[in-house]
């Protein structure tokens, strides 16, 4: 799992349009001190801070994969587990990731051939990013924290819901929860319930369905830029 956590890591600040922004979101996801991931990296405190602020230009492969190992490292040895929570996530959540050029709703339902369930008048709204969820794992294991998660760095993206039956729950969850993505897919549904779609066009989020099995679906989106 560490070797997953260290490419999706590396692969957001990389990708990030604020790097700097990222490094620092993920050091206080780990609750690591400025100084003492500085310790870890065997730099100064205040190089750290220049990249968190981009007073510093963006980090370079070998700076980023230091900070990564240093992460790790001092989560390990301080025991706070953070990277094992990470691994219980990734049954909840299968795949995520953060696309380098935002595309549109339409565009990524062509990808998955998915069909819109709402009106049509959101899909040029961008999308910049992805998650897919098992919603059936999801309801046993997730709590309110762990649901910022699943937003990444952006909430403009694409929720992929499997283990859909009618499509209520995550949608009431959606509703009940501050945060809103842009596009909701259920993943092979057994049924939509009218609630759901109803939910969906209320809060101004297009609701889709796609009719590829979870591991075809992973597939293609891990394929998008």
């Amino acid at each position: 799992m560490q070797s997953v956590l260290r490419e999706k890591i590396a692969g957001e600040i990389t990708l990030s349009e604020a790097p700097g922004r990222t490094m620092r979101k993920w050091r206080t996801e780990f609750r690591i001190t400025q100084t003492e991931l500085a310790r870890f990296m065997r730099v100064s405190p205040s190089v750290i801070s220049d990249y968190e602020s981009g007073r510093r230009t963006s980090p370079g492969i070998r700076t980023i994969k230091k900070l990564v190992e240093a992460i790790l490292e001092i989560d390990r040895r301080t025991g706070q587990k953070v990277a094992k929570r990470y691994e219980e996530f990734s049954d909840v959540i299968p795949s995520m990731k953060e696309f380098s050029v935002g595309m549109r709703v339409s565009d990524f339902l062509r990808k998955i051939d998915g069909r819109p369930l709402t009106h049509a008048s959101n899909l040029r709204r961008v999308l910049n990013g992805y998650t897919v969820i098992d919603s059936i794992k999801a309801i046993t294991t997730l709590d309110a924290t762990d649901y910022l998660k699943i937003y990444g760095s952006s909430s403009e993206r694409a929720l992929l819901f499997t283990g859909v039956k009618f499509g209520r729950s995550p949608m009431i969850a959606i509703k009940a929860h501050p945060l809103k993505p842009a596009l909701v897919v259920y993943v092979q549904p057994e049924n939509i319930d009218e609630l759901a779609v109803k939910l969906a066009e209320l809060e101004g989020i297009v609701l889709a369905r796609t009719e590829l099995d979870p591991p075809a679906l992973i597939e293609r989106v891990e394929r998008l830029t």
